[in-house]
């Protein structure tokens, strides 16, 4: 089922009553969703995308806008007549219900020609539960699961209805680092097997990036960019997108063009030709940097922290507004700990310019 979302806005009352005020939550939000992708709402609390998906799963009645099912405008329609599947952050199972009885739930209210024989809910319910791999605790009552598979049992709930859409709030955000990593994998299974279209809020840029086949970055209600994980990465818009996607996050210095070249402190570090001349933001993604006893950036040493396969150069540079930097290496290059400085060269794929005060990217 592909989603449409058309000036999708969103606003609250601040509770200020003699100024009347209002809080944009969402404002103007226009995106699609393919039929049968994953798309990840990605942004820093606050920034709107689980309004966003309330609205989609009507939760919340929008201001403006609309919200399409395909062709059909279910901006006004009941969220019980969607066809949504919701998992929420904190499972929300009933806990004096067994892992069957809560499965079933949905599909015990369902009444008119939509209603089931026990049977037939009972047969969905295994299918269910054998897809998100929890057959074995049917019996079993939530204070009994782990995290990790109470999550499970919410996903089954959630698809046991067959949906045309699954929406998913921040479903990792109660689970240890280990347990986060294998249940996104299983989700991202999920979503494959069953071929439903499907949105997934998080604060997390790594959860997005790893299992979303497109990601909509949000800062204040408004989308900063939608694409590829990758393409987005790679070529953010703006300052904003370039520091919230990336670990270790971009390290972020005050430059200047001028010259034809860029410009951090007194060391010219690129050629930078056509560029108009002037202040400007510059990001360097960790991986853009090479060491080089010769490279044009010298930086002051802080420490080297050895990672497996990579290394980790902490340094610092009065041009940084990062408190440090992090330069990640091969872990096969050797860096002198005994000098004070380290000097890199730099990627430039992986420089990125920004205007000084719009933080627009300069191409």
């Amino acid at each position: 089922m592909k989603v449409v979302l058309k000036n999708l806005t969103k606003k609250f009352p601040t509770g200020n009553r003699k100024r009347r005020e209002e809080f944009v939550a969402v404002d103007h939000l226009n995106f699609e969703i393919p039929d049968g992708k994953l798309v990840g709402l990605l942004g820093p609390s606050g920034c709107g995308k689980s309004t966003t998906l309330n609205m989609i799963c009507g939760l919340e009645t929008p201001t403006e806008g609309q919200v399409f099912f395909g062709e059909n405008d279910v901006t006004n329609l009941a969220a019980e007549h969607r066809g949504v599947g919701m998992v929420f952050q904190n499972y929300a199972l009933y806990p004096h219900l067994t892992v069957l009885q809560n499965i079933l739930f949905p599909l015990q209210n369902l009444k008119g020609d939509k209603k089931l024989s026990r049977q037939e809910m009972l047969s969905r319910a295994q299918e269910a539960a054998k897809l998100v791999q929890i057959s074995e605790l049917m019996d079993r009552k939530p204070a009994e699961l782990s995290g990790g598979q109470q999550q499970r049992v919410a996903i089954a709930r959630a698809l046991v209805k067959m949906p045309h859409v699954l929406l998913l709030d921040e479903p990792l955000s109660n689970l240890d680092a280990r347990l986060r990593l294998q249940t996104r994998e299983e989700i991202r299974r999920i979503q494959r097997e069953t071929g439903i279209t499907t949105v997934f809020v998080t604060h997390d840029q790594e959860e997005a990036m790893s299992i979303s086949d497109c990601i909509v970055v949000m800062k204040s209600g408004v989308a900063q960019q939608i694409g590829r994980p990758q393409d987005v990465y790679d070529q953010p818009r703006n300052l904003f997108v370039a520091k919230f996607l990336g670990t270790p996050p971009i390290n972020v210095f005050e430059g200047e063009v001028k010259g034809g070249k860029l410009w951090i402190g007194q060391e010219s570090v690129l050629e930078t030709p056509g560029v108009a001349e002037g202040p400007v933001w510059v990001g360097i993604r960790p991986e853009g940097f090479l060491l080089d006893e010769n490279g044009p950036l010298t930086c002051n040493l802080s420490a080297v922290e050895v990672m497996g396969r990579d290394k980790s150069v902490v340094s610092t540079h009065p041009a940084s507004v990062n408190a440090t930097i992090r330069s990640i290496i091969d872990s096969e290059n050797q860096v002198d700990t005994g000098k004070k400085t380290v000097r890199f060269r730099l990627r430039p794929r992986k420089v990125f310019l920004f205007h000084k005060e719009t933080e627009a990217r300069v191409y």
